[in-house]
């Protein structure tokens, strides 16, 4: 049986991304649940309810892109917001290339992550 997805999984390490982002989601309509970890958001029981994740590169133990890979390998399909304070355009271009939605440079405007989450979350969007 399908769950619904409703969803929105924030994934980051530091601690005070974990408080702000999940607010500024609820501002934009959504339900958005944090994770310190890659493995902690694996283990949780809304894995299969995630409509969207957004999700840092760098974190202590699974990295985000590793969390993509180990998603895929699972044959889970959710889309990808990356977020990182570690990379520049070129790890950007590589990432929406290898499926993700988005990649943001932090800091990064409330508007770019309204409009990331937006591509994915429109109707009609894939997911």
């Amino acid at each position: 049986m399908m769950q619904q997805r409703e969803y929105i999984a924030v994934v980051d390490d530091d601690e005070s991304v974990r408080e702000s982002l999940p607010d500024l989601i609820g501002v934009f309509g959504h339900k958005a649940v944090a994770f310190a970890s890659a493995n902690e958001f694996l283990a949780s029981d809304i894995v299969d309810q995630v409509k969207c994740l957004v999700l840092d590169i760098a974190m202590p133990g699974m990295s985000g892109i590793e969390l993509q890979r180990e998603l895929a390998r699972e044959g889970r399909t959710v889309p990808i917001v990356f977020i990182t304070a570690h990379g520049d355009e070129q790890v950007c271009h590589r990432l929406r290339q290898s499926g993700s939605v988005e990649c943001l440079l932090k800091p990064f405007t409330d508007t770019a992550l309204h409009d990331a989450l937006d591509a994915v979350l429109r109707p009609g969007a894939s997911a």
